[in-house]
């Protein structure tokens, strides 16, 4: 991927917690308005590799840039101006409603494509029958979709989605995949993690594999499911 098409870079990124040397060099580029799949067995990195990208690693080497600019050494909160991350475990809070939990990062839709209330509520029917209700009074797959409509209303550059189906009822597996999609088409770029590597290659145009902390594979989603190679590093 050239430069100029590029929105986020990351070159040689190493991580370490304490003594444990978990990434090794890893290189990843993902272009605006691209979906890339990130996948890997547990264990080979994927979510230090995100958590080195968002700035959430102290211990970490390497250059990560975001629309040409270096921010290898901006703070979280800097990093989360631009990039959205929905966490494994959906990380809402729960002691404030469905609505103040998607209005209190909102930040104004100056986008050509932005994401208002209006249209996450439409994206998520179920939420908005329940915006008065609290967050822990959600099902666990309504806790989801609030978490990916609040990081939408932050209006990002980039979205991170780490295991958004995990552990979650086929119907509504169904219905985050539905939103992964219109995210991906409404051109904002997507990275995703996944269990389920037929979906996420269904719904990305790249895939990168880790494993032991490198990058093991990375080429077009389609061609490598093709060419059956992903299988016996996915352990399926």
């Amino acid at each position: 991927m050239s430069a100029p098409d590029a929105l986020l870079e990351a070159h040689g990124i190493h991580a370490w917690y304490g003594s444990s040397h978990v990434l090794h060099g890893v290189d990843l580029a993902i272009g605006r308005g691209e979906t890339v799949g990130l996948l890997g067995r547990n264990g080979m990195g994927k979510s230090t590799l995100i958590r080195a990208l968002l700035g959430h690693v102290r211990e970490r080497a390497g250059k990560v840039t975001l629309g040409g600019e270096d921010v290898s050494a901006a703070r979280p909160h800097e990093i989360a101006r631009r990039i959205a991350y929905v966490p494994e475990g959906r990380g809402i809070f729960p002691n404030l409603t469905v609505r103040e939990n998607l209005v209190m990062a909102a930040r104004p839709a100056s986008s050509a494509s932005p994401w208002t209330l209006e249209r996450v509520l439409a994206t998520f029917p179920r939420l908005a029958p329940r915006l008065s209700r609290y967050g822990a009074q959600l099902s666990g797959g309504e806790q989801q979709m609030l978490s990916i409509g609040r990081a939408l209303m932050t209006q990002p550059e980039l979205v991170i989605l780490d295991e958004a189906t995990e552990g979650l009822a086929p119907l509504v597996v169904k219905e985050v995949w539905r939103v992964i999609g219109e995210i991906r088409a409404s051109g904002l770029a997507a990275l995703v993690v996944d269990r389920d590597y037929r979906r996420v290659a269904e719904n990305a145009a790249r895939l990168v594999v880790l494993q032991k902390g490198r990058v093991a594979l990375e080429g077009d989603a389609r061609a490598l499911v093709a060419g059956g190679k992903l299988a016996p590093l996915l352990g399926v």
